[in-house]
């Protein structure tokens, strides 16, 4: 099979990926057993991103926008299954059919308000990520881009507004 057109002949599917920490995202909860799965269950809570120096600069612009595209690594997570049962089902589903933290590369994604940006601190609405996690990148919440009204949401069908109240429990940490 040849490669895909701009791929590197010398890259192979199991190559190892590198990636930087470009901050640390603060947050109230220091364990998984509790916390919110979903920012919906972080009302009333705010976070802080703290960027390391090197990457501050990337933030010129930013105070436009209300809100946010996190992408993190969640490093608490040790191991994945392919096959879960997630907090909002008691049945076991697919890992990609779920928002589970269990997965192959343990990336998390929230969208978050912007309340402020003081320097390399950028304070958040709705944090659903533990203290301490470490950053990988920003992206602006663009409506035209990013929303979508889905024609359907498979098993999260009528359970996905339980996300403001369901909480995590142990199941997927160490």
């Amino acid at each position: 099979m040849a490669p895909a057109e701009g791929a590197r002949p010398d890259m192979h599917a199991d190559d190892e990926i590198h990636l930087r920490r470009i901050g640390t995202i603060g947050t109230p909860f220091t364990s998984v057993d509790g916390m919110p799965i979903q920012p919906a269950g972080a009302a009333g809570l705010t976070g802080e991103i703290r960027i390391e120096p090197e990457y501050v600069a990337g933030l010129r612009d930013l105070r436009g926008f209300s809100h946010l595209i996190l992408i993190y690594h969640l490093h608490r997570i040790t191991g994945f299954s392919l096959e879960v049962q997630p907090f909002l089902d008691r049945s076991s589903h697919g890992i990609f059919a779920t928002r589970s933290p269990a997965r192959p590369n343990p990336i998390g994604i929230s969208v978050v308000r912007l309340l402020s940006i003081e320097g390399a601190v950028l304070r958040f609405a709705n944090p659903d990520m533990l203290d301490g996690t470490p950053l990988l990148d920003i992206k602006p919440y663009v409506a035209d881009f990013d929303r979508v009204d889905p024609e359907a949401e498979g098993w999260f069908e009528g359970k996905s507004r339980r996300a403001a109240v369901q909480r995590s429990d142990t199941r997927f940490a160490p």
